[in-house]
């Protein structure tokens, strides 16, 4: 019951479809906003190449827009340099200490 109290019921419009989604109450504030960089993305898509392009290809070349950019920010996230650094600092610390 308590999961069920925690759902929300919310419709998403993504580019020209309403899309009835049930989430997390602590997540519709992301849900909401990924509706909206999916349609500026594909908005900006469309006004290129609306004509030229099936509006398949838009969707296909908004998702990869998209993913490229999530893949390239879990680049940036990616703290196992640092962590690999400052294991080898504490264990040279630890040495030290224990001389």
């Amino acid at each position: 019951m308590a999961e069920e109290k925690s759902k929300l019921h919310i419709r998403l419009h993504v580019y020209d479809t309403d899309i009835p989604v049930n989430v997390n109450r602590d997540e519709e504030f992301f849900y909401r906003e990924a509706a909206k960089l999916i349609n500026a993305t594909v908005n900006t898509y469309a006004n290129v190449y609306k004509g030229k392009k099936s509006d398949k290809e838009i969707l296909y070349m908004a998702m990869i827009d998209i993913a490229l950019r999530f893949e390239k920010e879990k680049t940036h996230n990616d703290t196992s340099p640092y962590d690999d650094i400052l294991g080898k600092l504490t264990s040279e610390i630890e040495d030290a200490l224990n001389v």
